[in-house]
């Protein structure tokens, strides 16, 4: 355990989040200082083919302890964090043997950790949790993920009497900014299959995600002074109000569970004379996905129609649902199942209300079901782990590794 807990505390103590507004990759200059130190750590540990490309792209080869031919399979993690709350000074804190009650991450400013809201908490009743310091985020998405990988790869180096097959193992940048597998070369990892290590709760396992869109709304608008404006004046900030009313307040994530889909709009400014704000559209059902894209470009052509072609959307895709490409090789989800239940967990299988690299991944022509990494309330100062769960993930990999070892075919004599 204590292995585990360094390990992890030195990680989210690197500041790595990554930047949308950046046209480089990785995004941001400080997310090389963990790429780099992740690259010395495997090459120490043992790993093989240890690399890191110009984009800060890291993979490591863990190489076959059987003979004859298994599936190559992989394991990837990304190392930014979110730019939605600060992760500079992580600070965390260690509550051993958590006993159900309130966790005061902050005194000063009275910020409490609660079961009476996080209920999620009461599962981890006696176990060890790693919490913030109630002023950043913790950075749990993923470097418990890359935490748990990394574990992995030497526990199976110090026991080579386990069988395996080839693994692979892929660590990116810039996933929080949905670009993470943007330049991942999945030619060059090679592998049959992988799984991001990238959930939330033990027991976590899906193999769907969102269709995911962006879109970006201009207004033009026409000053001219209120005492005189009747017929004249065109006020963005009105107009994008407007706009903002005609959409279904109750498709909002604060309203929407499970497979429900929603616009979220995460940023707005404006003037009279010029107003925009931006918005994601997900959703599970490509059909209905198709529908809300449309209802956008429906708006903005009434509203155009009403105040004079003052409104310009942009609309861009995202990201897709891994469903279509995972379902044809659905072994690879059983073979996860099989071994989280061969472990003790009782696999949890849903879709992601959100988006992984594997669901890029597997558009790009590698399948890529997500796995639990064991942290809560991601992107906040409420974001936590328990260390017992980073353990769980450990053993899962391991167990995935030696159950796919049994799929090799013994060469002929």
């Amino acid at each position: 355990m204590q292995h585990i807990i360094d390990r992890f505390i030195g990680y989210v103590k690197i500041d790595t989040q990554s930047d949308p507004t950046s046209k480089t990759t990785p995004s941001t200059e400080k997310q090389w200082i963990l790429a780099d130190l992740l690259v010395d750590e495997l090459t120490r540990i043992g790993m093989r083919e240890v690399t890191i490309d110009d984009n800060g792209y890291i993979m490591a080869t863990l190489p076959s302890t059987i003979e004859g031919d298994a599936p190559v399979i992989g394991f990837i993690s990304h190392y930014d964090t979110s730019p939605d709350f600060s992760g500079t000074g992580v600070n965390p804190q260690i509550i051993a043997n958590y006993d159900g009650g309130d966790i005061v991450l902050n005194a000063e400013e009275k910020i409490v950790l609660s079961p009476s809201y996080f209920e999620d908490l009461l599962l981890y009743k006696g176990q060890t949790l790693i919490t913030t310091d109630g002023t950043t985020l913790l950075g749990a998405d993923d470097k418990a993920g890359i935490t748990e990988i990394v574990t992995a790869m030497e526990y199976l180096l110090q026991h080579p009497e386990i069988r395996h097959g080839k693994i692979r193992i892929g660590f990116t940048p810039d996933e929080e900014i949905g670009r993470g597998a943007h330049k991942f070369d999945v030619a060059q990892f090679g592998a049959d299959w992988a799984y991001t290590m990238d959930g939330s709760q033990v027991g976590e396992l899906e193999y769907e995600n969102f269709n995911a869109a962006s879109a970006k709304i201009e207004i033009k608008g026409k000053s001219v002074h209120p005492g005189y404006a009747k017929g004249k004046m065109v006020n963005a900030v009105s107009i994008a109000n407007e706009f903002m009313w005609i959409l279904p307040i109750e498709e909002t994530p604060q309203h929407t569970s499970g497979r429900e889909g929603f616009f979220h709009i995460h940023h707005m400014e404006g003037t009279i004379e010029h107003a925009e704000f931006e918005l994601i559209i997900r959703d599970h059902d490509l059909e209905q996905f198709e529908k809300r894209k449309q209802l956008l470009v429906d708006i903005t052509q009434k509203l155009n129609d009403l105040h004079g072609n003052c409104i310009r959307i942009d609309l861009e895709d995202q990201y897709f649902n891994m469903r279509e490409k995972v379902e044809p090789v659905f072994h690879i989800v059983e073979v996860a199942k099989s071994a989280m239940e061969a472990v003790g967990i009782a696999p949890i299988i849903k879709p992601i209300r959100g988006g992984t690299d594997g669901s890029q991944l597997s558009f790009m022509g590698l399948p890529c079901p997500n796995i639990f990494a064991g942290g809560h309330n991601f992107h906040g100062k409420y974001e936590y782990v328990p260390v017992e769960s980073m353990q769980k993930a450990v053993e899962v990999i391991v167990k995935i590794c030696e159950l796919v070892a049994t799929m090799s075919t013994e060469p002929e004599a």
